[in-house]
């Protein structure tokens, strides 16, 4: 499933074009936090679709009937550039457990590139709800790595991708390799890849974007 939030105007159509304009790139600062609020945005939406208990609630003046999520999701991200989603989801979900993920592009003297999971420090997964933020989902295959290695090895019972741009290359080879049972969020689509597997128009390199240049391996 595919959920599109640039299909209707919102602020959210408003930070995305902030995060793809060089004109405000450079402070990094607001990079982040665009990035953030997006993120939170979506875990606001995303909770409407958990599995919710009802509970009562003592009030100094009486019981209230409420209603409390039944579980706390799993929040996972992909460093680096995965962190200020990241942060946006725990800012609501601020009681989940959390994951993190080294997954990124080796590059070789050709050009071509080959994705590089060193370690994922995670909780118990098995039949929960596991939420993974990176900001850009380009080829897909980082997040196909991770959510390979994610069933095989702990079982979740959903999966969530978010995203703030999305190609419809990746979303429809994560759809073909992973199935159609995982959901993704996405603040905006681009049509086209470069023949190195970067969006177009698409913002540039979302971890130096809001950490800085890295070298690379």
């Amino acid at each position: 499933m595919l959920v599109n939030l640039s299909l209707k105007h919102s602020l959210i159509t408003n930070w995305v074009s902030e995060l793809r304009d060089v004109n405000v790139q450079n402070d990094r600062m607001r990079f982040r936090r665009n990035l953030e609020r997006i993120s939170e945005v979506m875990a606001y939406e995303i909770s409407k679709e958990l599995e919710w208990n009802k509970v009562e609630t003592q009030t100094p003046l009486g019981i209230h009937n409420s209603k409390k999520l039944a579980a706390q999701p799993v929040l996972a991200t992909i460093l680096r550039a995965g962190l200020p989603l990241h942060n946006g989801m725990m800012n609501y979900f601020d009681k989940a457990d959390h994951a993190f993920i080294s997954a990124y592009r080796k590059h070789h003297a050709d050009g071509t590139f080959e994705i590089s999971l060193e370690y994922m420090s995670c909780p118990s997964l098995e039949n929960r709800t596991v939420i993974i933020s990176d900001p850009m989902l380009a080829t897909g295959a980082s997040i196909i790595k991770t959510i390979s290695v994610m069933q095989a090895e702990y079982k979740p019972a959903n999966i969530i991708v978010v995203c703030a741009i999305a190609s419809k290359i990746g979303i429809e080879f994560i759809q073909r390799e992973c199935g159609s049972n995982i959901k993704i969020w996405c603040a905006d689509i681009d049509d086209e890849l470069t023949a190195k597997g970067y969006i177009v128009p698409g913002l540039g390199d979302a971890g130096d974007l809001a950490y800085g240049t890295k070298m690379q391996s």
